[in-house]
């Protein structure tokens, strides 16, 4: 039996961890903290540093490849599993460039693939430089370990710029300033690259934030079939641009011109993607394992007309209780997903609802309906 192992414990390897189990793999998790949402699926668990010497020789040695649920591991750890001739994907390189949001840029429109405006920022000052050729608002963010809207802060003029330096650069990261873009929808492309260089994207979709944090995602994404197009030529440019392996998630602004910008690309499975477990004929999960273990590429065709997924964020905080999902389950039609976390807090991520349909709207009201009624 393969050993995949995956550095991080949280829901994406665990949902990654339910895929391989159909597919008779092995996951061998390495998570920081006790107790992970992945550990608990699977006695082969290391929990500590993700720099420790020690631990990482154990898992090299649990392991015949490795992956990742999450960007925030140092690149130079998977260059030296790598380095001992231990298969990484995506690898050290390839992490090196995405993680660090300056360089994802600037390999991204070295490729010539259209983005915002952009430039790396060192003190305040720079950001009324960048004002004079980029204009106000502007969007200041952490070059590092941003997420969800964490590391993020919209300048609207001379005067947010203190407050927002100070917040941003409190983790230790450099930041980066972009010009804001008047986009009239945000769009997600999940692309799917093997070892060989194959390359398989999913249906072009409509991500809705609330608070800086997806909300909804609507596939495939009401936009022109010339749009979806575009979207789709210019995320799976993005992947190739990077070298990627497995599956990424590739974040755009659609414009009211029918243009499309680059956002940013996550090199793991991404919760725009969540929906493709119901919905699509393999999920990203299914598909990232048959990418990074060298197996021929799954379809990614949807299996309905519409799917809606609806992301389920804490309203209190607090434990979640054994009945959060009950009266969510007598909606008939209704895919819920609970992440096994074990505590809740105001919006943060427990768990989603993917509803398939005729139409948008049908799905969308149907995965609302019951989301509404889970309790946490």
């Amino acid at each position: 039996m393969t050993r995949l192992g995956i550095f991080g414990g949280g829901q994406l390897a665990q949902m990654l961890t339910q895929a391989a189990v159909s597919l008779g793999v092995e996951t061998v998790i390495f998570e920081r903290g006790a107790d992970s949402p992945a550990g608990r699926l699977t006695q082969a668990e290391i929990v500590g540093a993700w720099d420790d010497p020690a631990l990482l020789d154990t898992f090299a040695g649990r392991c015949d490849l490795v992956t990742l649920e999450n960007e925030f591991i140092d690149a130079a750890i998977l260059a030296g599993l790598e380095a001992r001739g231990l298969p990484v994907f995506p690898g050290g390189a390839t992490l090196a460039l995405v993680q660090d949001k300056l360089l994802q840029k600037e390999r991204i429109a070295a490729a010539g693939i259209p983005v915002p405006a952009f430039c790396g920022v060192a003190a305040p000052e720079d950001l009324r430089a960048a004002a004079g050729d980029m204009g106000w608002p502007l969007l200041l963010k952490a070059r590092r370990n941003g997420y969800d809207g964490y590391g993020n802060a919209t300048l609207r003029g001379p005067e947010d710029v203190a407050p927002a330096w100070g917040r941003l650069t409190r983790g230790g990261s450099p930041l980066l300033v972009e010009a804001f873009v008047p986009f009239v929808r945000e769009l997600a492309v999940m692309v799917v690259r093997g070892r060989d260089g194959e390359a398989r994207a999913y249906p072009v979709v409509e991500t809705v934030q609330r608070e800086h944090i997806c909300h909804i995602v609507r596939a495939p994404a009401p936009i022109s079939a010339a749009e979806a197009d575009a979207a789709t030529a210019l995320a799976i440019a993005a992947v190739e641009a990077v070298a990627g392996v497995g599956i990424f998630g590739v974040e755009l602004f659609a414009l009211a011109d029918g243009r499309i910008l680059f956002n940013e690309l996550a090199p793991r499975p991404h919760n725009s993607g969540h929906y493709t477990i119901e919905a699509c004929v393999a999920s990203q999960f299914e598909n990232h394992l048959r990418a990074v273990l060298g197996w021929p590429l799954a379809p990614t065709e949807l299996r309905a007309p519409a799917a809606v997924m609806v992301n389920l964020l804490g309203r209190r905080a607090g434990p979640v209780g054994p009945n959060a999902l009950r009266a969510a389950l007598a909606v008939p039609g209704a895919h819920i997903h609970l992440y096994g976390k074990r505590e809740s807090r105001v919006g943060r991520k427990m768990g989603h609802v993917t509803a398939l349909g005729a139409t948008l709207s049908e799905a969308e009201d149907l995965a609302l309906r019951a989301a509404d009624l889970v309790d946490i």
